[in-house]
């Protein structure tokens, strides 16, 4: 494949007017914080806990830390560009049993992060994937 000289553009896709660019995560992969705030296991907690399931061992337990640093996550989105951001609600922190009483603690943390984003710019896209261990059937 010939390398283009520093003169020619390459001819890449135009997007279509209005086209968002954004970021996406899932809530265990970048969350953490698995056992604060009445937060219950997850079906990834469960399974990452078995002994061979993990090569090295590691878990979500720490993640990126966004339960504790998601203003930073969101400044460094706006930083990017990013006008959208699509992301997992961990029903463990909501539900900490899959049924009974609402964690509100885990709500309020949800309900802080979906009220920033606006303000940086970005619109919240949520999606729930995570469920409770106690729901394993």
């Amino acid at each position: 494949m010939p390398v283009p000289s520093p003169t020619q553009q390459p001819a890449f896709p135009q997007l279509p007017s209005g086209f968002r660019f954004g970021t996406s995560t899932a809530a265990y992969q970048i969350e953490g914080a698995t056992t604060e705030d009445g937060r219950g296991p997850s079906i990834w907690d469960t399974f990452c806990e078995q002994e061979g399931r993990i090569a090295d061992g590691s878990s979500g337990a720490v993640a990126c830390d966004h339960y504790h640093r998601y203003p930073e996550d969101v400044a460094l989105m706006k930083r990017l560009g990013a006008r959208g951001y699509r992301f997992s609600l961990s029903w463990p922190r909501i539900q900490p049993t899959g049924s009974g009483l609402r964690n509100e603690k885990g709500l309020d943390f949800y309900d802080r992060c979906i009220d920033c984003l606006p303000e940086a710019g970005n619109e919240p896209m949520v999606t729930r994937r995570q469920r409770p261990s106690a729901l394993r059937r």
